[in-house]
This record gives C-alpha cells, structure tokens and sequence, in this order.
C-alpha cells in the first residue's frame, strides 16, 4: 500500500496538534509521511517563545501565555503528549504539572472618581484534573451553574442591605405571576429550604392562596436553584423558562428600588451588584434570544456590550465595568487597535465567560512554570520526532497553487517555499539546553548555519520571521541570486496539505486559492485580526516592595487586566525566575509581564523593511509612557516625591554595556502569522471547517477556523488541529465542546 503523503505548512499549536494525533495510532507509519515545513528557526506561531542567550538564557515571549481551567482539549493533549514522551523524573518539569501550576488570583481594575481602583478576585479551587473536564454543557446546565453564582451575589448583597435598612421583602401580588411561583413550589414542595427565615410564609402564602406572595432575594433565589437543579425536563416546558424569567427580573427591579442608591458608597457592594447585574442579563438573554434553543451562534449578530444592555445590564455600572473590559482585553477585542471600537461576537464572549467561570478544574488559570516553547513546543517537537515526523526549518511558504487532479477535483497542485538558508550541518537540531530543560533559542543557533549566510544574518541583524525581512535583498546583494526556491507537487511530494498559518497571511500566500474559492475569501476578508504589543521587565523589588500589596488567601501573584491603554494586562512572573539562567548571587527577584492590543490600521507591502522598526518604536514609546504615567497606580513605591518613576527598580545586568532600559524586552506583534485573531459581530459564520475549501487536499487549520469556541485561544487551536486529524484518519473521534454554536433541539419552541 502507497503511504499518504501529508505537508503540513506551519508549526503552531494547532498544526502541532494535527501531528500528535495523526501520529497516535502505533502503525501510523505504515499509512503516511509527514513532513513540518517550517519558517525560521522555532515552532510555535504566535505562541513561541525564546531563551535569549545574551541575558543570562531569559525567557522572551510573544506576550502572556496563561491557560484557562476550562481548556479541556488542551490539557488532554497536552497530558498525551507528557504521557507519551514519558521524560525522566530527574528532569526538569518532566510532567504537565509541574510545567503548569494553578492559579486563582486575578484583579481587575476600575477608574471610580479619577482613580484606579483594585478588584481583587480570588476564585476558588476546584478538585480535579482539567483534562478530565468537559466543554459539552448545555445552556440549562449553565443556567443553573449560573444561578448558584447569583445565589452567593445576592446572599451577601442582601446581607449589606439589611446592614443599611434597606427593604429586603419581595411581594408578589399579580395572579399570573403567583402562578408561576406555585408552579415552583409544587415541583420543590417535598424538598424546599425550611433553613431561611422568610420560607415559612412563603409556604403559608401559597398554600392559602394569600392575596400576596412574601419572600426574600435569598431564599427566592435558593427556591429557584432548587428547582432548576431537580428539573429533567424543563429544556422544553415554558412553564420552567418562565419561572426563572419572572424571579430573576423580580430581583432586577428589587435592585433597582432598593440597592443602586447604595452603591457608590460600598465597593464591595458595587461589586456585588455587577456581578449579579451581568449574571441576570446573562440568564435573560439565554431564554429571550433562545440560545438554549439554537446555539449561541443565534446571538452572534450582537457585539457582547451590545446584548448585554439589550437584556438590561446596568448601562452606569455593568456594560463597561471591570469584568467586561477585562474580558475584552483577553481577547484584544479591538479592530486595528482602536481602543474606542471594542468589538465581539455575544455569542462568543457569553460562551467563553460562561466556561471560564464555570467549566475549570484546578485553577481558573494555569500558570506556565517555563516558557511556552520550553513547556509546549519543545515537547511536541521532541515527541513527533521520536515518532518519526520529519522538520524542514528554514523553510517560508511563499505561495500556493490551484490545479485539478486526475478525477478533476480541485486541489492545491503546488506549494512553493523560499528557502531561507543553507545548513552547515545534515539536519537542524534546533534546541538549546537551559538548566537540563530543551528550549528553543530567540535567535538561529548560527553554527548550524552555512557560516557566510550566518554571518550576515548577524551583521544585518535579520529576523527571519518577520513578513518584512530585508533577506531577500541583502543574500541576493552578496550572493549575486536570489534565494533559492523549492516546488512541491500534488501527486509527487504531497497527497495531502496541511496550512497551518494564520488568517492575516491567506491573501499573502493563497491569493489563487481564494480567487476560486468564495467562501475561502470570505473567510479571508471577514474573519480580522489584529496587532498585539508586549513587554517584559526584570526588576529588583517584590510587587509588595512596588507597593502592590493584596494578600489573598491563595498567596498568589497578580494576573491583572482591565488596566489603562495601551498596556491594559500585565502579570506577576517572579515563578519564572529560577528558570533562567541568572548567576546565583546577582539575580532579579521579580519580573512583570504586560501585554495589549497595539493600534495599526493598515500593513505595507513586504519590500517596507523600516516598517518593523517603526511599530517596534511605537511599543517602546507606550512602554515607557506605561512606566512614567501610570504604573503609580499598582506600583506607587517605584515612584519619588515627585511622581517621577524610579529606573533603578529595573534589574542592571552588570554583564550588559546597555542602559538599564534598553535591557528590558518589549516587541509588535505585526506580522500575518503573529497577530491575534478577532470574533467581531458577524463574522463566525464565515469560519470554514478544517475541510469546508473547494480543494480536495486542502485542510485549514488554526483558531480562526470552525470550531466549538471562533476565537482566538489555544483551545480553538487545539481543538482546530484535533478537527483535522479525524477529518484523515478519524481520530480522535471526540472534541469536547464542539457543537455548542448549533442549534441543539428544533423541537423546541
């Protein structure tokens, strides 16, 4: 039997993902060839990082890499991949938990009266494995999951109110209305909470058919969660929709008559109030707009702000509290970088928040105890090698062609790649050790390089990832020709193609393809993306010596968003410190990472060598205005008497020439493969399947394709990889949580 030929174009997590699968099965090699063709030195995509040998082996990352508790097909595969590779105990982080530890500290930040206030959340530790969890719950699972968070919200608003002699009794009083809470009490009756005060004239009420109704947010509130969670059937009784519909908007307006006067004296009270607010909107959009109907895909015609305040979320307070932008910067939820048009799907963000919350084992985020190469890539590259995969680095793709096969069916017929550079070995090796763990290094390891071509990568000081590479100019200056090329043919070199980059590069390198392919340009055009920026600072004070000083019962350091532009996002990493490769008596003992969308509306053509160096400029610029202008906020000890920031609380590497700034690590995130893929209003329904093209051969592949989460992650990566390896060889048979944006009964009205 011929072996299937399979090209895979890319080396990020969902390319990477592909190639676990499709090499699990012990015989895998007696069906198929794979073949990485990779550009430059490293894998990764947008989540690579690197070891920078000039300061002491640090770590230097495209931007924070954090995983969230809820990422299910994530950590299976990457315990697959552990498993699998089987390291020794005696080496560094030689499994999954040690290369990643929970964590349950995130503050938000909030400008209440011209100020940066801290909100700061501790969530709670949930047992269990997260690869052992589940995306597949339904709309009325997390109804109910819901109600229980309002449920605590409104025990402790309720609680402050009393405090304040506020009215806490509800009374119902219109027939209609009365019915439904009969209609409760009847499916509860045998079990109800006779614990809360207010229960027994509830009971009373009903059962003596009063001209009123009493109760009380709480215990309302615990009749309802009882109900909801007893209910089997209720997915298609309007009765049951109704309930929850009339309790919920009941307690809005309790808010409205008894609470909101109260909140601009009471943080915590405020704090309280949005998170219930927006927990009630969330509750009334689900039933009103039908998603536990047709999917969360029927609400993707809404921006996220847009439907919340449709569904009555407090304009003043929830909309554009906190939660919510913190949400948006997760996301980079800004169009071009225009911090003033924040944009994305409802359907999407009220998903994603919804499994974040509610879907996490562990940790509601877990913190990489290495750089994301080190603890993902250099794993899977290790792993697929000893599998048998074969890598070609140094290898850009550089266009694709369309053709026919024999039965006429359209195909990618060739795939043309630059050759970036000739080897002065047989085959790159591109790890590096770091204190006994494989890393990949943040440049070309250039012994292995055709030592003229390494030289002038030096000298020119070229990055060879960058859409912008002067290269092709300067090899063809000193070389007298251009770089070489290589064509690989369908039938030939490759039965199958894997394209692993990212949306932003299809009209670079597909130009062919999506002039054929409608729905392919489509999805081209209206799937966006958008530049990132980041940074990164080894300092020589602890946060609370900076003067950020929130203890929390977790003993955690800081994720933080929700903060000023254009650094909106930072994180606490001094875990990473023992890491590095610092000497043992002159050492930082902090370092801080910070991340945002970076403003840019348009990309010139890749001859703009300067391009880079501008954007790169830009970062630096908000990076030190980050420093001089607002970091007083979190940091108000790095500061003097006269709000002037102190440079010295950066860490002086005394091996370095370099001003202390300039030791610091910042970077744009400008190029095709690098920029953040969007979910803005509209454009889910453009994702094509990982086989949704017209060519036969062809499977897309990447977090801006068809799956059970549209939006930029390393969870629609993964389970975007994992969708093309059963669309070859079908497996694996299961993806968590891929169906949640269809419509899940029709025979529900």
């Amino acid at each position: 039997m011929q072996k299937e030929k399979i090209t895979i174009v890319g080396g990020g997590v969902a390319a990477m993902t592909a190639a676990v699968y499709l090499t699990e099965q012990a015989d895998w090699q007696q069906k198929r060839e794979i073949t990485v063709y990779q550009q430059g030195w490293r894998l990764g995509g947008k989540g690579a990082s690197g070891r920078n040998s000039h300061f002491a082996e640090r770590i230097e990352e495209h931007g924070l890499h954090v995983w969230f508790g809820a990422y299910v097909n994530s950590f299976r595969t990457l315990q697959g991949v552990y498993n699998s590779l089987n390291r020794p105990a005696t080496r560094p982080l030689a499994t999954w938990q040690e290369a990643f530890k929970p964590h349950s500290f995130i503050a938000l930040q909030e400008y209440i009266d011209n100020e940066w206030q801290t909100w700061p959340i501790d969530f709670p530790t949930v047992a269990g494995n997260p690869a052992d969890g589940s995306l597949d719950i339904t709309v009325w699972d997390f109804v109910t999951m819901t109600l229980a968070w309002l449920k605590k919200w409104t025990e402790d608003i309720e609680e402050i109110c009393e405090q304040h002699h506020a009215e806490t009794r509800l009374v119902t009083k219109k027939s209609r209305d009365q019915s439904l809470l009969k209609y409760m009490y009847q499916k509860i009756k045998t079990d109800i909470d006779h614990t809360l005060s207010s229960t027994k004239q509830f009971i009373n009420d009903i059962e003596s058919d009063a001209g009123e109704i009493i109760s009380s947010p709480r215990s309302l509130l615990t009749h309802l969660l009882q109900f909801s969670s007893q209910q089997t059937t209720h997915t298609d009784t309007q009765a049951d929709r109704l309930v929850i519909w009339y309790i919920v908007r009941k307690l809005k307006r309790w808010f409205k008559a008894q609470v909101i006067d109260l909140l601009d004296d009471s943080p915590e009270l405020r704090r309280l109030f949005i998170s219930a607010d927006l927990a009630i909107a969330m509750l009334t959009g689900l039933i009103k707009d039908k998603v536990y109907r047709d999917g969360f895909a029927v609400i993707n015609c809404y921006d996220f702000r847009q439907w919340l305040e449709k569904n009555g979320a407090n304009k003043a307070y929830s909309v554009n509290s906190a939660p919510i932008r913190g949400f948006y910067d997760l996301v980079f939820a800004y169009p071009d970088g225009d911090f003033n048009k924040p944009d994305v799907e409802a359907g999407v963000a009220a998903l994603a928040m919804l499994r974040i919350g509610l879907c996490y084992k562990g940790g509601v985020m877990w913190k990489m105890q290495a750089g994301m190469g080190d603890v993902i890539f250099a794993p899977v590259y290790e792993l697929l090698k000893k599998r048998g995969v074969k890598f070609k680095f140094f290898h850009q793709l550089t266009n694709l062609e369309a053709g026919q096969d024999t039965q006429g069916k359209a195909v990618v017929s060739k795939v043309e790649l630059c050759q970036q550079v000739k080897l002065a070995v047989g085959e790159y090796e591109p790890l590096v050790d770091v204190k006994g763990l494989p890393c990949w290094p943040s440049e070309p390891i250039f012994s292995q390089i055709e030592p003229s071509q390494a030289h002038l990568l030096q000298e020119y000081q070229i990055n060879l990832e960058s859409f912008w590479t002067s290269w092709p100019e300067v090899y063809e200056e000193q070389f007298k020709k251009p770089l070489p090329s290589i064509k690989l043919t369908h039938g030939v070199d490759f039965d199958i193609l894997i394209l692993g980059v990212s949306v932003a590069s299809l009209e670079h390198l597909a130009s062919e393809l999506i002039e054929l392919d409608s729905n392919l340009a489509k999805q081209s055009q209206q799937v966006k993306s958008v530049a990132t920026q980041a940074c990164q600072v080894w300092l020589n004070k602890t946060d609370q010596q900076l003067g950020f000083d929130y203890t929390v019962l977790s003993k955690e350091k800081p994720i933080l968003s929700g903060f000023v532009e254009p650094f909106d996002t930072w994180a606490a990493m001094a875990n990473l410190i023992d890491k590095e490769d610092w000497p043992k008596h002159n050492a930082p003992v902090n370092i801080a990472y910070f991340c945002s969308a970076l403003s840019c509306n348009s990309y010139p053509v890749a001859t703009n060598h300067q391009f880079p160096i501008k954007m790169k400029e830009a970062v630096k610029a908000n990076m030190k205005n980050l420093f001089n202008l607002d970091m007083s906020a979190l940091w108000p000890n790095a500061y003097d008497s006269n709000n002037q920031f102190d440079w010295q609380v950066f860490f002086n590497d005394p091996s370095s020439i370099l001003p202390v700034f300039e030791q610091q690590y910042w970077r744009a995130n400008i190029d095709p493969s690098e920029r953040y893929v969007l979910s803005v209003t509209g454009s889910s329904q453009y994702r094509l399947a990982t086989d949704g093209t017209m060519f036969n051969n062809l499977r897309i592949t990447g977090d801006w394709i068809k799956t059970g989460v549209n939006a930029g992650c390393v969870e629609a990566a993964v389970m975007a990889g994992m969708q093309t390896s059963r669309s070859l060889c079908g497996y694996p048979e299961i993806i968590s949580g891929e169906y949640a944006f269809e419509k899940t009964d029709k025979s529900i009205k």
